[in-house]
């Protein structure tokens, strides 16, 4: 873990800018395009897939997706990326890992992704350290998706944030009685509904998924185990599955 040094000009989009930024991990994940996924930290089944397909899409085609750590949809956006694809914002100090229940989660993504606080290390989390985190959580990328929100919640907080810095919100589609701060969102105008996933994720491609291609068949070439290609590539290993590009033989995945 270090203290950056050099300014991250989207966070100048904050009201005020983080007075020391320490980091963990592979700063390069600063030089991506980054979509930020937030939402409930207990969501539906449904919510939290959608989050989760959402990211692995985004990953696949060379974004980095940013969250915060949490449980529930942060969890799901970070996991769905890849560890290496991904970066978690603090709502405590960069050597902590909280939650708990996240811990194995955030080391993996400290020694793949990169981990990001505004905190001094050894600081806990407090009440307001969750509104600060959340503030560069939105400030870090293009647009914001909320995967599912109540009224009153801290993600709607952080669709206050990205209106205020002037970023494109995206929702889930959700039943009525379901995410009630989302589907206000949707009634008031405020925000786009992603109905295709795929769709919704080429948005962002600029190139960078050839990157993402080549990397993945890299990786592909020192024979990982499955469970691991999952972790880092999720989509793509699926699809190169499904053309045949690689087989999984004796829980490892080996090139065609």
């Amino acid at each position: 873990m270090k203290e950056l040094q050099e300014r991250i000009s989207e966070l100048e989009s904050m009201r005020r800018y983080p007075e020391r930024l320490y980091v963990s991990g592979n700063v390069e994940l600063l030089n991506r395009r980054r979509v930020s996924i937030v939402g409930s930290r207990r969501p539906t089944q449904y919510a939290y897939a959608a989050a989760h397909r959402i990211a692995s899409a985004l990953a696949a085609c060379g974004v980095a997706v940013v969250s915060g750590g949490a449980m529930g949809i942060d969890a799901a956006a970070h996991r769905g990326a890849g560890a290496a694809n991904t970066i978690a914002v603090l709502p405590c100090g960069i050597d902590l890992r909280y939650p708990a229940v996240n811990a194995a989660l955030l080391e993996q993504i400290s020694a793949e992704g990169l981990l990001i606080s505004q905190f001094e290390p050894g600081f806990r989390a407090t009440p307001w350290s969750f509104v600060a985190r959340n503030e560069v959580v939105v400030a870090l990328s293009e647009v914001l998706v909320v995967a599912e929100a109540q009224k009153g919640s801290g993600s709607m907080r952080s669709v206050e944030f990205a209106g205020r810095m002037g970023k494109k919100i995206y929702v889930l589609p959700h039943r009525i009685g379901e995410s009630d701060g989302t589907n206000a969102l949707l009634e008031e105008g405020a925000a786009e509904a992603i109905y295709d996933i795929d769709e919704f994720a080429a948005l962002f491609s600029d190139g960078d998924s050839k990157r993402a291609e080549e990397e993945f068949i890299d990786f592909c070439a020192t024979h990982p185990a499955y469970e691991e290609a999952l972790e880092r590539f999720g989509e793509l290993l699926f699809e190169a599955e499904l053309e045949g590009r690689v087989a999984v033989i004796n829980g490892r995945v080996i090139p065609r």
